[in-house]
């Protein structure tokens, strides 16, 4: 980035770099949500089944297609913030990224690996403050990959709702 450039002002990319960086972004994001959902998969059958839910629970297929949607939208924020700062000048905002992404897989191990709602809780509380960290530092560089993560920040904050309620109706 030259110095006549602020640091909000979108890096110059050829094409081919912008869509190797989406591409990138994505697969970085389903990736998480694969191994997420290998590790939940198995146990939603009989462990989760089983598990008393509070009757606002959502019900069990509306989860993989809102997932979709917010890895799909997580993924594009991601690649605007990068697109526009490059790595270099990004790199709290990705680092923030990265650190959600990784305590969001962990909740997946957390609760139905190890199928232990309180620790997932613990992990999801410390995921919604990281959203929320990674929000405000994107929407600080385009207001677009803020504004995607919102979504994120809602569902993640009714899935500690829901979280906290299984755990106590369990306990």
């Amino acid at each position: 980035m030259s110095d006549e450039q602020g640091p909000n002002q979108p890096m110059p990319l050829s094409l081919t770099r912008q869509v190797i960086g989406l591409t990138v972004a994505c697969a970085v994001c389903f990736g998480a949500a694969a191994v997420g959902g290998a590790v939940t998969y198995p146990r939603i059958e009989d462990w989760y089944a089983a598990l008393t839910k509070p009757p606002w629970t959502p019900p069990g297929w509306l989860f993989g297609p809102v997932w979709s949607v917010l890895y799909g939208s997580m993924a594009l924020a991601a690649w605007l913030v990068w697109r526009r700062q490059g790595f270099a000048a990004a790199g709290l905002p990705l680092l923030l990224f990265a650190v959600q992404l990784v305590l969001n897989l962990m909740w997946s191990v957390l609760f139905f690996g190890l199928k232990s709602p309180v620790l997932a809780l613990l992990d999801i509380v410390l995921l919604l403050v990281a959203i929320a960290a990674t929000l405000v530092s994107f929407w600080r560089r385009s207001a677009a990959a803020g504004g995607l993560l919102v979504p994120y920040l809602a569902w993640v904050g009714f899935a500690t709702a829901l979280n906290f309620a299984i755990w106590r109706l369990n306990s």
